[in-house]
């Protein structure tokens, strides 16, 4: 794994950033990226929960009492719900479908918008800073053996 990574220096989301926008502009890629999603995810998650607590996704409607983000059974059951999200995206794929209420749109790229929709809401609900972790993961990522395209063209790799 990276040294930056293995170092003392706090791991703050402004030093990932600089280490992640240093790795984009040695793969001559755009470096304001990391940056952008950082502000975008994070500005996602509000919305998406904000949007989903006003809506009333976060009151049980037979109680009129707020949903306890924090209850396992709940975090279980709005997971299962991007886990349908999922699915629905790999039929509409597998069946080259329109989506049903957007038809100007590949129903595989509105579901999986839904998921992201259902991410995003869940994350913001249990205060989980999304934005931070999708950059520290995207930068422990580059460092992963099994992630390196020699390691998953071998026998027993990652093919997918």
């Amino acid at each position: 794994m990276s040294e930056f990574l293995d170092a003392t220096e706090a791991n703050t989301p402004e030093n990932l950033l600089r280490h992640l926008t240093e790795i984009t502009r040695t793969a001559d890629l755009d470096t304001e990226a990391p940056a952008l999603t950082l502000e975008g995810v994070g500005r996602g998650v509000y919305l998406c929960h904000a949007l989903a607590a006003l809506s009333g996704w976060w009151i049980d409607p037979k109680t009129q009492r707020d949903v306890d983000p924090q209850d396992p059974t709940v975090f279980a059951a709005k997971l299962a719900l991007v886990h349908s999200e999922l699915s629905e995206a790999l039929e509409a794929d597998r069946k080259g479908l329109a989506d049903d209420h957007l038809p100007h749109r590949e129903g595989a790229e509105v579901e999986l918008a839904d998921a992201v929709i259902r991410i995003f809401d869940l994350a913001g609900a249990r205060g989980m800073d999304l934005q931070t972790a999708i950059i520290e993961k995207l930068l422990y990522n580059q460092y992963r053996a099994d992630h390196k395209l020699s390691n998953r063209s071998a026998a027993n790799g990652k093919a997918i």
